[in-house]
């Protein structure tokens, strides 16, 4: 995969970088938007992350721009300028998703690999025409685990094909831990992700959350395990 990261900040330029180059993925950073949108017409990446607040163009003004020259990458916008007028005209002008800063990279990784598969399965892309038969009807691009499915588009959580009903921070975690199944998550960064909106967090709140969670997910279903020390996972079922 490959990503064009646009961003003038070198330090979080170097932090993306090197966290998503030691995943596997290829990251080309640009600290001007009209140098970016030049490499872009000429060699289009899988995704875009674009930052707003850039020094020679604005972001929004970018990506209208690339949008209105047919330029059909996925965009994630990354800013710090969070008000709910900037997202809706981001995602109204083109933008495919939304994360403000600052941000959690393993939820960035998820949405990212989200985005670069959904874009892979479009009709009319290379590779969703050479999927053919072969891929099936029933192919999608959704995290799924055990019955617990997270829909790439909406965000909604569903078990075995029905809607998980769920609290907007269970959500959260929830999603956090189904885009690394098995794995486990520190409760730093679930912090982070489920609270992302609140400067001020008790240590513990991701604790209430978690448990929360536990009381809402099906029995016989995947289990919401707490590891001492390295944080939450979530676990097939026995």
């Amino acid at each position: 995969m490959r990503l064009f990261f646009v961003e003038d900040n070198a330090a979080l330029q170097t932090t993306v970088a090197r966290s998503f180059e030691r995943r596997g993925i290829q990251v080309q950073v640009f600290a001007e938007g009209r140098a970016a949108l030049e490499r872009w017409r000429a060699s289009p990446p899988d995704v875009v992350l674009l930052d707003l607040s850039l020094p020679d163009i604005d972001g929004l003004e970018l990506l209208s721009a690339a949008r209105a020259e047919q330029l059909t990458t996925p965009v994630i916008i990354l800013t710090a300028r969070g008000t709910v007028g900037d997202r809706i005209l981001g995602l109204n002008i083109g933008a495919d998703d939304y994360l403000p800063k600052p941000f959690d990279l393993d939820e960035l990784e998820a949405r990212v690999r989200a985005l670069a598969r959904r874009s892979r399965g479009a009709p009319g892309s290379a590779a969703g025409a050479g999927a053919g038969a072969g891929a099936g009807a029933g192919a999608h691009e959704d995290e799924s685990f055990h019955g617990l499915r997270v829909d790439a588009d909406s965000g909604a959580v569903y078990h075995l094909g029905l809607p998980l009903e769920l609290p907007p921070r269970e959500a959260a975690l929830l999603r956090a831990l189904l885009a690394r199944p098995g794995q486990a998550v520190a409760k730093e960064r679930l912090t982070e992700i489920v609270f992302a909106d609140d400067l001020d967090v008790q240590p513990d709140a991701v604790e209430v959350v978690a448990y929360r969670l536990r009381k809402r997910l099906p029995a016989d279903g995947v289990r919401l395990v707490t590891l001492r020390g390295l944080g939450y996972l979530l676990k097939a079922p026995d």
